[in-house]
């Protein structure tokens, strides 16, 4: 196999030949209304370098770890991480859907699951370097709002707390995006605020959700890692009162996992606290944006009362990755929000995928439109009431609205698969609960209302 250090470098080099590109992108009858904004959700590209078709499957690429892959073709494998020709259609569908975006959110992680020896903080900086640039060069207009993930630093998992090479080497790659002061939080800690350019009260959040990692051995002893607890509050407190607007980016969400019991990817006590100080400015934040699950899936914050107050959503992954074990993976997916321009509450959301197996016999990438939220399920926009009205939907028993979303969890990967009446407990209260209390009283209640 190809050394990734070897590969990494001439990424940019395989810009020719791009896959061709089908439109339309929406339904034909389907009509957007006049005077909405839009922005582009990427997020886990995890580019493998190594990956190339070879007779030995077992050799295809660096992320299989060993194993088989089971039908490699010109964009990827469910075995494998993303090669560069998958990453380069996705943002080729983006340039040329014929969609106008005010900017792009790039929710992290950029290099492949691969054994931390294949790996070096010089490769993780140049993946991240060559994907930046690809980026930049495709959109030389856009604006472009990035969060680092737990792959984009080596060891994997472990951000620090202070500056550090990553931190430098990023703040250094998106400087064209970012204003100073920005960059300085981005270089001492891994975050940053930063307002749209050209959009008069918008301002974009990114949190490093990695400093609250479980696996972060880095912050154990810490209660507020990098000062980003108290960074973030005064973040908010001074968007309330300049009458700002804000949308929260990161890569690892909070709340709890869907496809696991009494799970959260963030540790329960920063968990708790995020809760809470997003409860207290959920009047300031229009939305929230996060990846690393490589699912679709969205979750409504509610206040001490139980009232709908936050509307959150995780964004599927561009790569199809996953473990040998695994029945399910996803379909590459990328997505597309649409917002109110005067006072930027999220409208609708189209999700768009690509169906790999399809395109690898094809040899061409065709991307399309999976779903358009408000009409997929009937509700009328994606503030928090309507999702919490969704999620009351998708709760009863035997929900045709149910099944829509769990073949949508996967990006129509496999419609056959079966939610059982345990794991739909885990998506229902993952969806609606995002504290331990609420959580575990409703995993209570869940399992009660099934059981009679």
């Amino acid at each position: 196999m190809v050394p990734l250090v070897a590969l990494v470098c001439c990424l940019l080099s395989a810009c020719c030949g791009r896959p061709s590109l089908a439109l339309p992108l929406e339904p034909s009858g389907w009509g957007r209304p006049p005077a909405v904004g839009q922005f582009w959700h990427v997020t886990d590209l995890h580019l493998d370098p190594t990956y190339h078709i070879t007779d030995d499957h077992t050799k295809v690429c660096s992320s299989s770890k060993g194993a088989n892959a089971s039908n490699p073709g010109p964009f990827g494998d469910v075995l494998c991480d993303s090669p560069y020709q998958l990453i380069l259609s996705a943002f080729d569908f983006i340039k040329n859907s014929g969609q106008k975006a005010s900017f792009m959110i790039w929710t992290g992680d950029s290099p492949p699951h691969v054994p931390v020896t294949e790996l070096s903080t010089e490769i993780v900086i140049n993946v991240l370097t060559n994907l930046t640039t690809t980026i930049q060069s495709l959109f030389p207009n856009l604006q472009v709002f990035p969060a680092l993930g737990n792959h984009d630093y080596w060891p994997e998992d472990q951000l620090p707390v202070d500056t550090n090479d990553v931190y430098n080497a990023v703040a250094n790659l998106w400087k064209p995006w970012l204003a100073e002061e920005a960059l300085r939080t981005l270089r001492a800690g891994g975050f940053y605020s930063q307002k749209v350019a050209a959009i008069p009260n918008l301002r974009i959040i990114s949190l490093n959700t990695i400093l609250y990692y479980s696996p972060n051995i880095m912050t154990l002893d810490k209660t507020d890692p990098a000062n980003q607890f108290e960074w973030l509050e005064s973040t908010l407190n001074s968007s309330q009162q300049n009458k700002e607007q804000v949308y929260i980016i990161a890569h690892v969400p909070v709340g709890y996992l869907p496809q696991v019991k009494n799970t959260t990817a963030i540790r329960e006590a920063y968990n708790e606290k995020l809760i809470n100080i997003f409860r207290k400015y959920s009047d300031v934040i229009a939305g929230q944006f996060y990846g690393h699950t490589h699912r679709d899936s969205i979750m409504v914050l509610s206040d001490t009362q139980g009232s709908p107050v936050n509307s959150l959503f995780v964004a599927p992954a561009v790569t199809p990755v996953k473990n040998v074990k695994e029945k399910q993976t996803n379909n590459p997916g990328v997505r597309l929000y649409q917002y109110d321009p005067y006072n930027y509450k999220l409208l609708d959301m189209l999700q768009y995928y690509l169906n790999l197996t399809e395109a690898n016999l094809q040899g061409k990438s065709n991307w399309k439109l999976e779903y358009i939220l408000t009409q997929s399920y009937g509700i009328k926009d994606l503030q928090p009431e309507s999702l919490y009205g969704l999620a009351k939907q998708l709760a009863i028993l035997d929900s045709k609205q149910f099944i829509k979303y769990y073949n949508y969890y996967f990006v129509s990967y496999d419609s056959s698969v079966i939610c059982d009446d345990t794991c739909k407990a885990f998506q229902i209260c993952a969806i609606m609960n995002l504290d331990y209390t609420s959580y575990v009283n409703c995993l209570k209640q869940y399992y009660i209302s099934q059981n009679h």
